[in-house]
């Protein structure tokens, strides 16, 4: 396990403030390295349709990211400009989408972990300890992990998979919105909105609705999918 190289006399007091929080980060839940320390986080447990999507990011000690949060109390625009400095300044990052499919195959709870599995095996840098957020992991990881509830709001790698996850499914649905109209996948990205209800029962599911899903398998049951599946048809 490698050490954080020395660092340059002129290191800025930002720089050595995010230095020191990744430190805490890894002290805190037992990692030896804060250097190759990655986080996890999903987006997409709870929708009714589309995919969920797991982002494992680890951040890099010299290049600070202010304003990382749980994604879920950012707006969209920050977001977005922080999923970008993500992107352009960490050590390394993975995105994942586990699709419907594979969710109603081993069910949400097992699908997420296998997401988490594969984003943590997709890094181009091996993580030597990982922090995931919830309270469970994955029964296969790559390394050392720990399960950290409300990490996504503690821990400055949890938020950073967050914030990828998040900007990730979110242009998914708009993209899936253009497959399949008529639900407002675009606005309520799949989640139990009265709009997303409405169009329900007006349509019956399409192909990303997750049948495994209560409110989904009712309909589904009833036949409804044949019908939405053949107004998806004419309007094709």
């Amino acid at each position: 396990m490698n050490a954080v190289a020395p660092l340059p006399e002129k290191t800025t007091v930002r720089v050595q403030r995010w230095i020191e929080r990744l430190q805490k980060s890894a002290r805190r839940h037992g990692a030896a390295d804060h250097a190759t320390l990655a986080g996890v986080d999903e987006a997409g447990r709870g929708p009714l349709a589309g995919p969920v999507v797991v982002s494992a990011v680890i951040l890099d000690p010299l290049k600070p990211i202010v304003g990382l949060a749980d994604s879920k109390i950012l707006c969209e625009n920050d977001r977005e400009r922080l999923a970008a400095l993500i992107r352009a300044r960490a050590l390394a990052f993975s995105v994942v989408a586990v699709d419907v499919d594979e969710i109603d195959r081993y069910n949400i709870f097992w699908a997420t972990m296998l997401g988490m599995q594969r984003a943590l095996a997709a890094l181009a840098l091996a993580p030597a300890y990982a922090l995931v957020d919830g309270n469970h992991l994955p029964k296969q990881m790559p390394c050392a992990a720990r399960a950290v509830v409300d990490g996504d709001a503690k821990e400055p790698s949890i938020s950073a998979a967050s914030i990828l996850a998040k900007t990730v499914r979110d242009r998914m649905m708009c993209e899936l919105d253009k497959v399949h109209p008529g639900y407002g996948f675009a606005r309520h990205k799949g989640y139990s909105t009265p709009e997303h209800f409405e169009a329900l029962n007006r349509l019956g599911p399409c192909a990303i609705h997750r049948k495994s899903f209560a409110p989904v398998h009712a309909k589904f049951a009833t036949g409804d999918l044949f019908a939405a599946a053949a107004e998806e048809a004419s309007v094709a």
